[in-house]
């Protein structure tokens, strides 16, 4: 099934304003080490041109400026951009923040040595396009490094679950798909060779399970404005859902909450 343009941008309108509600920040802070793991695989070179693709609060571009690169991040959604600069200038790192949309990225092509996106990209509306938008503005033989939530992992079913209670939007394909290799391939085809897949753990701590879904629920945009769509009684059943599921994936033996997120760590060059 196909989405129209027009059909996409009005989606895309939406996702912004799901990302710019609550505190991704608070989310992104959570799982920072993903981008500086992420950015060691790369193996960035002092000094490469990185652009950090759907860098919201700037984690990836942070930990590429730690490696003493000039570094972009570029984002749709404005509130995560000032919240990436006050960061960059806490920590004296030089990282310029800009207003763009990953499906039509405004760089020259081959401008870039690297280019990155950790848990970012992958909620493009338009897959092909923004696979395709990754590999233009990266120069021949530069890296291409993402980080991306498996289908199969506890982030994928978290989207699941919310989506049970608020169905996504028809005829979009689900960003989880990002996390899975055969549709790496996919999207990439031969614009990459040498593609590496790993598959890593980030695990999620809180004190208890039902702390997780409190915080997703106040902080993170898609559970946020799931629960905003939801009465009173189905938001107390899809909060009740999302307090099952972290005790299901949760792995402490002490009563605290220690739950595992599948991702896929994948280095390409670009061909």
């Amino acid at each position: 099934m196909t989405t129209s343009s027009l059909a996409l941008e009005g989606i895309k309108a939406r996702q912004q304003k799901t990302w710019a509600s609550g505190d991704y920040g608070a989310v992104g802070a959570l799982i920072h080490p993903i981008s500086e793991r992420l950015v060691q695989a790369a193996d960035l070179a002092a000094g490469s041109r990185v652009l950090d693709v759907a860098t919201g609060t700037g984690n990836a571009a942070l930990a590429a400026a730690r490696c003493r690169c000039p570094v972009t991040g570029v984002d749709y959604v404005p509130e995560l951009l000032e919240r990436g600069r006050a960061r960059a200038a806490a920590e004296h790192l030089d990282v310029d923040f800009a207003e763009g949309d990953a499906e039509a990225l405004p760089f020259a092509d081959g401008e870039w040595d690297a280019v990155l996106s950790v848990v970012g990209v992958m909620f493009a509306p338009d897959q092909e396009r923004a696979a395709a938008e990754l590999t233009r503005v990266c120069r021949p033989g530069g890296t291409i490094a993402l980080a991306n939530w498996t289908p199969d992992g506890f982030i994928g079913e978290l989207f699941r679950t919310v989506g049970r209670r608020v169905p996504p939007p028809a005829g979009v394909r689900a960003p989880v798909e990002w996390g899975s290799e055969p549709r790496l391939r996919e999207l990439f085809g031969d614009r990459v060779r040498d593609l590496r897949i790993d598959r890593r753990e980030f695990v999620f701590r809180f004190r208890a399970p039902h702390e997780l879904a409190d915080y997703f629920r106040a902080h993170y945009g898609p559970t946020l404005k799931a629960f905003e769509a939801l009465d009173e009684d189905h938001g107390k059943l899809l909060y009740a859902d999302l307090v099952e599921l972290a005790a299901r994936y949760n792995v402490a033996t002490d009563g605290t909450a220690k739950i595992p997120a599948a991702y896929l760590e994948v280095l390409a060059t670009r061909a």
